[in-house]
Formats: structure tokens, C-alpha cells, sequence
């Protein structure tokens, strides 16, 4: 596989900012790491509209997702139909090496049972003093997939976002197929919903962590590193806008 080009978080961190900030939220620094700003940023709307949460740049080897999250800032997709909370770089040594791990070779997807690392530490903290979310949405990339899939956490068996949001990212990639994806047997095309209880795992993952702590339906959206950057972004944001659309515009 090529190397993924170095994602420039000094550039990056400021442009999304300065973007958040014209749309509305309002930033909360909760870290930093080696002179990087670690962000949130949250944008409340009426006490009772859905809570809804959503993260990327977790691995430095896959910059579609920041870039995603970028442009539906820009275009204004984070509006009054819900409150929002993201963090759009959660590891940005590692993006600024193009690597999956952080500058220390912590994969920081695998440290949310027993925090060691400074950037998820910090994370954790901020998000305890956040209250739960009705959904929430972490953006990624596999190097290894052919096509577009996600991860669905629905132990309370609510109504799927899952099929929605894949037929957002067709308009933009091809869909994984296989009959096994990332090592799990896929439930569907493009949809894997782990059977064994996530949380007997020894490693957390972001996901995991927020599916017991804060949430009792979350997405993990993985692009094909394979494809155009430019299709990767475009897959995400058509996934997350028609998952986000199905969970908001009421059944008739």
C-alpha cells in the first residue's frame, strides 16, 4: 500500500476553527499534545432535539474523515435539528506522521478500557462531563476493505441507521461485500453488528467505550483507503447525512 502523504494538523486544526466557529459551535480545548490543540466543539439547539456525537482523525494513516467532517461543517449539515458535539482530531502526531499510531506508536483506538495515553485520557475526561448521546458516529478508513461498510452497536435493537447510511456512501463508492470484513462476519452487505458482548473485549475502541458509557446506539463508517481521497470524503459525508436524516425525520 502507498503511504498515506503527512495530514497537516498545524493547518488543519485552525481551518476547522475558524470554520466551527462561523457555523455556530463554540470550541472547548480539553488537551494538548506535542503543541497540538486538542478540540471539541458543540453547538446546542432546544433542550429536547436529539444529542448526537461525532469523531474522527482517531488513526493518522486516514485523513478522508477530518476532512469530511470539514465540509459539512462549511455547508452548514450541523443544524438546529439536533445539538452536536465533535472532535474532529483526536491524534494528530500520528496524522502528522501519516501513521495509524500516535508519535509514541499507541494505537489510540484500542485505549479506552484503562486510558494510558495522554490524548485519550483527556478525551475520557471531557467526555464525562458530556451527557449521553442519542447516536454517535465515529469516521475511519481500512486500507484492507474494497468498498465502504460500518460497525453497528445496538444492544437496545432501536430502529438502523445502518442501511441508510450505506446507500448515502453507494452514491459515492462501491460497498464491501464480503462475506467476512475486518476478521467479523458481516451481517449484511457492508454492515457488521458484533455478536459476542463488545464489552468482554480487552482493548476498547472508541466506540466501545461510548456504547457503555454515554450511548445505546453508535456507528463506526469505514472507507476503502483504496479509492480517491476526494471519494473517501464524499462517501463519508453522504453517510453520515443520510444516516443523521433517517434518525431525525420522524417514521410516517
Amino acid at each position: 500500500m502507498t503511504p498515506t502523504p503527512p495530514f497537516d494538523p498545524a493547518t488543519f486544526i485552525p481551518q476547522f476553527d475558524a470554520a466551527a466557529r462561523r457555523a455556530g459551535f463554540t470550541a472547548e480545548p480539553f488537551g494538548e499534545i506535542h503543541g497540538y490543540a486538542l478540540n471539541a466543539y458543540t453547538k446546542l439547539a432546544a433542550p429536547d432535539a436529539p444529542r448526537l456525537y461525532v469523531s474522527s482523525g482517531m488513526h493518522g494513516d486516514e485523513p478522508a474523515p477530518p476532512w469530511a467532517v470539514l465540509e459539512l461543517v462549511e455547508r452548514g449539515f450541523f443544524d438546529s435539528r439536533a445539538s452536536w458535539w465533535i472532535c474532529p482530531i483526536l491524534n494528530p502526531t500520528g496524522l502528522a506522521l501519516g501513521k495509524r499510531e500516535n508519535f509514541a506508536g499507541v494505537d489510540l483506538n484500542r485505549d479506552y478500557k484503562q486510558p494510558a495515553s495522554a490524548e485519550i485520557r483527556a478525551h475520557v475526561a471531557w467526555l464525562e462531563r458530556q451527557p449521553d448521546f442519542h447516536a454517535t458516529f465515529c469516521l475511519h478508513e481500512d486500507y484492507e476493505a474494497q468498498g465502504f461498510y460500518l460497525y453497528e452497536l445496538n444492544p437496545e435493537q432501536r430502529p438502523t441507521l445502518a442501511d441508510a447510511a450505506l446507500a448515502g456512501a453507494a452514491r459515492h463508492c462501491p460497498i464491501e461485500h464480503a462475506a467476512v470484513i475486518d476478521g467479523r462476519e458481516a451481517a449484511a452487505p457492508g454492515i457488521i453488528r458484533p455478536v459476542s458482548d463488545p464489552l468482554l473485549r480487552e482493548q476498547w475502541p472508541e466506540a466501545i467505550y461510548l456504547r457503555h458509557q454515554h450511548t445505546p446506539l453508535t456507528y463506526t463508517f469505514e472507507s476503502p483507503t483504496m479509492l480517491p481521497l476526494p471519494a473517501r470524503v464524499a462517501a463519508h459525508c453522504a453517510a453520515l447525512r443520510a444516516a443523521v436524516d433517517a434518525l431525525l425525520t420522524p417514521s410516517r
